[in-house]
């Protein structure tokens, strides 16, 4: 993302108001076929392409070849049904005042979000979405040990809903160099020993590759050595979260073959931020990057 407050606003409009009516798709998207291997499975995040009417792009996402489009909510799910798609994780609409900056690590929250998601969870597996994000908040002054029992005593209370409808939390790695300034889980080790303090299948991390390589890059290490916490990994080019293509310092398809060789039978989410403002343009953009990761 470009910045916090951009993704934050995007998330917050468009998570839950997406029920668009489908205005008609370019002819000549509609007649692409897919070509993908699909070694890995593509999708795309919605905040991403927030200008874009969420039928249509369903409609040029499923043209393209992919199968998800995620950070999306309960009224958005159906819709991606219709489409044939799913969300690859998907998300709620928090309590006022709470969000990537105030979140498990702070007590107060733990009644009101283990409240959010007791229905969050069982009305996702409803829709055959199986991943929920999740995220630790900021820290505030409070040292990572204590925000790391802070975070696990609340998922903790939620592992047996979890297992009850096979839902996994999913908490997002962040830079708090950049984007998230005092962000608590911002380096794939505190998330690590956060998962091992919890204990349970159903808790993992979401491998932000923009946001990890402004902390610490060592991506391919980084997943050889701790993919089996990884439930979900996302991609933007490094620096300014364009296009994943040369223009930018990450070399993708090296990294996505490292996440094939971990045994990871998930998805890829695409989250840069496309430099046409089109439709077409988009569209166009997502499928190139898309391709870049199909290897």
């Amino acid at each position: 993302m470009k910045n916090k407050k951009n993704r934050r606003e995007l998330l917050k409009s468009i998570g839950l108001a997406s029920a668009a009516t489908l205005v008609g798709v370019p002819e000549s998207f509609s007649q692409k076929q897919s070509h993908l291997k699909n070694n890995i499975k593509h999708s795309v995040c919605r905040w991403c392409y927030g200008s874009i009417p969420f039928e249509e792009l369903c409609q040029g996402v499923k043209d393209i070849g992919m199968a998800s489009i995620e950070l999306t909510g309960p009224k958005e799910w159906p819709i991606l049904k219709n489409y044939g798609l799913t969300a690859a994780i998907g998300w709620g609409e928090w309590p006022s005042g709470m969000g990537l900056h105030n979140f498990f690590n702070n007590p107060k929250n733990h009644d009101a979000l283990v409240a959010l998601y007791e229905n969050l969870i069982p009305e996702a597996a409803s829709n055959g979405i199986y991943n929920l994000i999740c995220f630790s908040g900021n820290r505030n002054g409070m040292s990572d040990y204590v925000g790391m029992i802070n975070c696990a005593k609340v998922i903790k209370r939620l592992i047996p809903t979890c297992d009850k409808h096979g839902v996994t939390l999913t908490m997002e790695l962040l830079s708090s160099r950049d984007s998230h300034p005092d962000y608590q889980c911002d380096h794939i080790e505190w998330g690590v020993s956060l998962c091992e303090m919890v204990g349970s299948e159903k808790f993992k991390l979401l491998y932000d590759i923009f946001h990890m390589q402004s902390m610490h890059g060592d991506h391919i290490r980084n997943i050889r050595k701790y993919g089996k916490y990884i439930s979900h990994y996302h991609t933007g080019g490094m620096p300014g979260r364009n296009e994943i293509d040369h223009t930018q310092e990450i070399y993708y398809p090296a990294v996505v073959k490292a996440i094939i060789d971990s045994g990871y039978k998930g998805y890829l989410g695409q989250e840069f931020v496309p430099t046409p403002k089109d439709k077409a343009g988009m569209l166009a953009s997502l499928k190139r990057c898309v391709e870049i990761c199909d290897i």
